[in-house]
């Protein structure tokens, strides 16, 4: 729930910034001055590629969600007990013990989505957010692929 609370506030900042510095593109575009105009423009781009990644970050996180769900209705979340630090985090050491028989799976199923984004949670555990975004994002073109078929 904190995650979502936290999703809100940014987004609610971001819209803030948006409008500010919509604002402000108006105001500079409407001076006569071209470099005020050129400042003016970029105002305006600024806050539409800022539109841009917040959509696509929620998007991910929702879609995301919804794969964590329906594995974990399933049954097929990982289930392996692995050590945690009073703070919640997991032990690294713990993490990478049991990360290389998740790596094994997707690589002996690439086109099953749960197995992606079970090691997506392993990369997760052991630290690597960049490769467990990765995964994850795979996980959900995979299963995007198998509801069109």
């Amino acid at each position: 729930m904190s995650a979502r609370i936290g999703v809100a506030v940014m987004a609610a900042l971001l819209a803030l910034y948006i409008a500010l510095a919509g604002q402000r593109a108006w105001l500079l575009l409407t001076s006569g001055e071209p470099v005020a105009i050129a400042i003016g423009a970029a105002l305006v781009v600024l806050p539409l590629v800022a539109v841009w990644a917040l959509g696509r970050e929620l998007w991910f996180g929702w879609r995301a969600e919804q794969l964590g769900r329906r594995l974990e209705s399933e049954g097929a979340l990982p289930a392996d007990d692995v050590a945690v630090h009073p703070s919640g985090r997991v032990v690294r050491e713990d993490a990478d013990a049991v990360f290389p028989a998740y790596r094994a799976e997707a690589e002996a199923h690439p086109d099953d989505w749960r197995a992606w984004f079970r090691l997506g949670i392993a990369y997760d555990a052991a630290g690597d957010r960049r490769r467990a975004r990765e995964s994850v994002r795979k996980a959900i073109r995979l299963e995007a692929a198998g509801r069109k078929r």
